[in-house]
């Protein structure tokens, strides 16, 4: 059965505690972390407040996810930089940030990060793939042994002009070749997608992806603006689809108790039909 989790960034300024009572008592089973609401650096987070930060999520009912956001709000880093030493800090950190992610009691993470991975000034798509197989190829060991799941996100050319549709994202992944390297699905990035509805990437997709998040296009929590989430939902249950599917927004206006609790209904309402149909 899919289970429902929630993006911790959203409740900025919230005390952990409070945040996690907030989001079972709303009924999700998960929360997903951004590192830098946690730390400036995933190395600053000692082994002590990892483990306590555990215990909190886990003590209120929830299991944490994972990270995303990976990059967001650091430097130095650079998924494609022709430069080898970026290049391997680069890796150097993914692995950091998958032993957090064990630490925090996480299966996952989810690489975006669109503005370390363009293309360079003369650098080509296909140089810039060449770079980001070397990071993965050398990292993967490590993060798989560690349990955790690395999930590269195709994202809009609004964003980024590496790894633009999910097509493209599995080719890179089927170079990878480790079953610990998988794709990323969201609702908004693949909105993007001019060949294909989201449902049909659904379909075509879903059953090997290691994650999805869910949105709509207006940047605001499904159910909060014009995407139709019932075929959606209906495509990722038939697709098989059997992980964890996180609410990630990025318009905070509504609030974050009431973007939560409007997500969740959307979300609950168009499973449970897609579940009763698929029976």
């Amino acid at each position: 059965m899919i289970r429902l989790g929630i993006c911790n960034e959203l409740f900025e300024g919230w005390d952990l505690a409070e945040v996690c009572r907030t989001v079972r008592g709303l009924g999700y089973d998960g929360l997903e972390i951004a590192p830098f609401t946690l730390a400036p650096l995933v190395t600053d987070l000692s082994a002590d407040r990892r483990r306590e930060i555990r215990r909190i999520i886990e003590d209120s009912g929830l299991a944490t996810i994972g990270l995303h956001w990976l990059l967001a709000k650091t430097e130095g880093f650079y998924l494609t930089s022709p430069d080898p030493a970026v290049r391997r800090r680069t890796g150097d950190y993914l692995m950091v940030l998958a032993e957090a992610a064990r630490d925090l009691g996480g299966s996952l993470m989810v690489l975006g990060s669109p503005k370390q991975r363009d293309l360079l000034p003369g650098v080509s798509y296909e140089q810039a793939e060449g770079y980001a197989l070397e990071v993965f190829q050398r990292i993967m060991p490590s993060v798989g042994d560690l349990g955790i799941d690395l999930c590269l996100e195709p994202l809009a050319p609004s964003e980024t002009n590496f790894l633009n549709t999910c097509a493209q994202a599995e080719a890179l992944i089927a170079r990878v070749d480790h079953p610990h390297f998988k794709l990323h699905m969201d609702v908004k990035a693949q909105s993007g997608e001019v060949e294909a509805t989201v449902p049909e990437l659904i379909r075509r997709h879903a059953a090997k992806a290691g994650h999805f998040h869910v949105q709509d296009v207006n940047l605001k929590g499904p159910g909060m603006g014009d995407v139709d989430f019932a075929p959606i939902l209906k495509s990722l249950v038939a697709s098989g689809y059997e992980r964890w599917v996180s609410v990630e927004v990025f318009d905070f206006s509504p609030g974050a108790e009431e973007t939560a609790r409007r997500s969740i209904d959307c979300l609950r309402r168009e499973l449970d039909a897609a579940y009763a149909k698929h029976a």
